[in-house]
Order: structure tokens, then C-alpha cells, then sequence
């Protein structure tokens, strides 16, 4: 019988993920900012384990001109049956860890992830139904358009910028499904039997899922589409790649320019704003977006860019002095160009 039984640390893992799942019913699981020139603080939509927070009534306000459904919470029977799902896995997870089967832990798992799966299929469904059914006789119709929110990210939805993700209860859902798959694995023997034949370092298994956390949590820039988009500052149309330039917020919401000169105007201009990162376009490059903290920069009224900053980026400091001496000026770094 001594097989089949769990081990201590899978059984406290087992309790820690019961007492997530328990916390995350009394908090927002997940949330939907949204912010536009109109509402420089953002508007936040919250979504509990059984209601509606956060600012509906503005929300359905500025739904109602263009035909979206207003949100209620009593219009969904997810908010009635959500909180008793969430307590039967909790429950399930308290019962494994002091039942000790390993088929209950494997079984715990499995119907876990299933449920999770249905429900964010369940949540995407919801937000098509509630983006592309539209009241034909709004006071505003864009032929062709849609407002269904992202499924998870940004999304550009008219002025609005639309941000959805998991919140705190959210990210304790996570948790505590993460806790039971380190539970299942450990139970299962599979990794030690791996290192055991290959003779592998844990730090090695471990390293790749550490570098594609590191990744997924680092905001990308998106190339520029030139005579397409526009700069966020001066509203101009992005004609000449050799000077623009992007801000990255912390969210992953990229803002494009056409001249340094615009972004730091933005920037300026913003600073209630978290920004993550900053990529500027390497000077005669083909769209190569580069760090701004790490490129080189050299600034002469000769380069003539689009709304007069006249700052060339480089990626490597020689290319760099090459243009400095051919313009007749000197080398600078980031910190001189934003002073």
C-alpha cells in the first residue's frame, strides 16, 4: 500500500493549493483595463468568481453607442455555478492530500486542467458573443467592426486600448494548478527516473523553462509599417524607418513614432505611465528595431528626420563614430539624449 501513498511534501503542496483556490473566490480572477486619450487613468473591468466590479457603469455607458451589451452580472450563470466549482476542487485538493492515493492526485489534476481549459473557452465565447453582437440601430456603426476583447494581451479596439489578464485570484488559480502538476510529477517518479537514465544536471532541466518564463515576461517591439502607421504623438504617418521609434508600457502596449524627437515629447508628457522598454530603429537598417539604452546616437542638423529631432541610432559603436565623422559631430549615448 506504501506505493500508492503520497509523499508529506505532496500532501502540503496539496493544502497550500486548496487555500489558493479558496482565496481566489472572494478576489478578482481576472480583469480587463481599458484606456484612451478620453480617460487617461483607465478604466478597469473586474471579474470575481460571482460578480461584476470595477467601472461597469462607465463601461456600459460607452458600450451603449456602439451596440455592445450592457454587462450584468445576474446575465450570467458562470457567476452562480463559478464559486461551487472552484470550492469542489479545493475540497478535492484538501481530501487528496489527507486521503493519500496517488490515482486521486493524478485524477485531481487531469479534471483540473479540463476545467480550466472549458473555461477559458467558455470566457472566449462570451467575449465574441459580446463584441460582434451589436445593436443594428447604435448611435455609432463602423461598417466591418468588432469589439471583441483579447482573449489574453492587448488589443487595439478604436481609441480604446484593451488589456486583459488574469488577476490576483486569477494568478492564484494558476498557483494552485501548478502546485498540483509539481505534486503529480513528483509522485510519478518521472523525473528522477529521467535523471537517473541520462544522467542530466536538474539545473539543466530546469534552465530552458526558466529562460521561456524570461521571455514571455519580456515585452516585444513590433516593426514599424511604414506609410501605414502613425506616430502617437504628432499624428503624422510614418513615412521614414531610419528614425522611428517605439515605447513599450509595461502591459506590452507598443506606441510608435516617427522621430525621437515625438517619443520624448510622449514620454514627457505621460510619466503617470509605466514604461517598460524603449526600441529605436537602427539608422540605414532595415527595420531593426534596437534597446535604446544600448544603441549610439549622433545628432546633426544634416539628417533632416521628420519633425526635427535629427537623431540617428546605431547598434554598434563604430558605425556610430563612422556617422559622427561624416556629419561632423560627436558620439553620444542614451542618457545624453534624453536630458
Amino acid at each position: 500500500m506504501n506505493e500508492i501513498r503520497i509523499s508529506r511534501t505532496s500532501r502540503v503542496l496539496l493544502i497550500i493549493s486548496a487555500i489558493l483556490l479558496v482565496a481566489s473566490i472572494f478576489i478578482p480572477i481576472w480583469r480587463i483595463e481599458l484606456d484612451a486619450p478620453q480617460y487617461p487613468e483607465g478604466l478597469a473591468l473586474l471579474i470575481y468568481s460571482n460578480n461584476i466590479g470595477g467601472d461597469v457603469d462607465i463601461i456600459n455607458g460607452l458600450n451603449h453607442y456602439i451596440g455592445m451589451q450592457t454587462l450584468h452580472a445576474e446575465n450570467f450563470i458562470e457567476f452562480t455555478i463559478l464559486p461551487y466549482i472552484i470550492s469542489f476542487f479545493a475540497a478535492l485538493a484538501l481530501a487528496t492530500s489527507i486521503i493519500g492515493r496517488k490515482k486521486i492526485l493524478y485524477l485531481l489534476l487531469f479534471t483540473f486542467i479540463a476545467f480550466g481549459i472549458i473555461a477559458m473557452g467558455d470566457f472566449w465565447r462570451w467575449e465574441y458573443n459580446y463584441g460582434h453582437n451589436l445593436d443594428p440601430k447604435a448611435a455609432i456603426i463602423v461598417p466591418g467592426m468588432a469589439y471583441q476583447p483579447p482573449l489574453i494581451g492587448f488589443k487595439q479596439l478604436l481609441n480604446f486600448g484593451a488589456y486583459s489578464i488574469p488577476d490576483i485570484g486569477g494568478w492564484f488559480f494558476i498557483g494552485s494548478g501548478l502546485l498540483m502538476l509539481v505534486a503529480s510529477v513528483i509522485e510519478s517518479k518521472i523525473l528522477d527516473k529521467f535523471m537517473k537514465q541520462k544522467n542530466v544536471n536538474k539545473s539543466i532541466l530546469f534552465s530552458p523553462l526558466l529562460c521561456l518564463l524570461i521571455s514571455c515576461s519580456s515585452s516585444q517591439p513590433q516593426p514599424l509599417k511604414l506609410n501605414t502607421d502613425n506616430c502617437d504623438f504628432c499624428k503624422m504617418t510614418i513615412a521614414d524607418g531610419n528614425f522611428g521609434c517605439e515605447l513599450i508600457t509595461e502591459k506590452g502596449r507598443v506606441y510608435k513614432f516617427d522621430d525621437l524627437r515625438c517619443l520624448i515629447h510622449y514620454k514627457s508628457a505621460n510619466s503617470n505611465t509605466t514604461f517598460s522598454s524603449v526600441y529605436v530603429n537602427a539608422y540605414r537598417a532595415d527595420n531593426l528595431l534596437i534597446d535604446a539604452e544600448k544603441a549610439f546616437y549622433i545628432k546633426a542638423n544634416d539628417l533632416t528626420s521628420p519633425m526635427g529631432g535629427n537623431i540617428a541610432a546605431f547598434k554598434d559603436s563604430t558605425e556610430a563614430n563612422f556617422y559622427a565623422s561624416k556629419f561632423h559631430t560627436t558620439k553620444q549615448l542614451w542618457k545624453d539624449i534624453i536630458k
